[in-house]
């Protein structure tokens, strides 16, 4: 069992804050035809959304918390000296918002020296928030919630950000396991096994930002995360990473499943 310390409950409370504050400056953008796209030199697109939301989480942390330093998506690191990081995803989903998809999320996790310390998903345009805090359990909107208590690969449902870019032998190896497939991609779907609404979700290559609040989500939530072959996902890095989210019950059955 994990020695290190409980989150500070008004910090959780302020980071829900801080990212809710960025979701509610998206929806001006969202949904709208006169929606600028860009494409960054990755190939993945980015809106003003995305870069208006990154600089109001910068702004609000530089103000309350100059000395931790803050990774963004969109925007240069800022190190700072106190040895806490803040991660934040200004629009996980960008695809979807883009084509007015209501299932896009704001994202945004903390470390500390003794690794996640706060996870928050916020659905801007649904209306629903899931925020984790080590020690301190995982919520939707106030209320505490759980996995679900399912086992049995056919009653349970699988989803995934998209399924085009699996490798084959992984994407048989999930359906002739027997698993419910189905795409509530991005921060939602890791949002939803937090809730008990499904039961698995896998993306063999994402961005550390596209994940960075799941282990301590799922971990607060009763269910667990890991690389796709149930290695740890660092989250100290840069590069791309994968990512499976369950509720604990079927976790080795996935992953065995996704060996092919």
């Amino acid at each position: 069992m994990s020695t290190a310390p409980a989150a500070d409950p008004a910090l959780l409370d302020e980071a829900v804050d801080i990212l809710r504050a960025a979701g509610t400056l998206t929806l001006q953008w969202f949904d709208r035809p006169d929606l600028a796209i860009d494409t960054k030199s990755d190939g993945t697109p980015v809106t003003e959304a995305d870069r208006a939301a990154e600089r109001l989480v910068r702004a609000r942390l530089a103000t309350a918390h100059p000395d931790d330093t803050i990774r963004g998506e969109e925007e240069d690191d800022h190190i700072g000296t106190s040895g806490r990081i803040w991660i934040v995803d200004p629009i996980d989903g960008t695809k979807a918002f883009a084509r007015g998809v209501p299932l896009y999320s704001n994202l945004l996790a903390i470390l500390d020296e003794h690794g996640p310390l706060i996870g928050v998903i916020n659905l801007p345009a649904v209306g629903i928030t899931v925020y984790a805090g080590r020690g301190l359990g995982c919520f939707r909107d106030g209320v505490p919630v759980r996995v679900s208590a399912r086992t049995a690969a056919t009653d349970c449902v699988l989803s995934s950000s998209g399924f085009s870019n699996w490798p084959e032998p992984m994407l048989l190896g999930a359906k002739r396991a027997g698993f419910q497939l189905r795409t509530w991609g991005d921060g939602y779907g890791y949002a939803m096994v937090a809730c008990g609404a499904i039961d698995a979700m896998v993306d063999p290559e994402v961005s550390l930002w596209d994940v960075a609040p799941m282990p301590v989500i799922m971990s607060e939530a009763g269910g667990r995360f890991t690389a796709t072959d149930g290695s740890t996902v660092p989250l100290d890095g840069s590069g791309r990473v994968s990512a499976v989210a369950t509720n604990g019950l079927v976790h080795d059955a996935v992953i065995e499943a996704l060996a092919g």
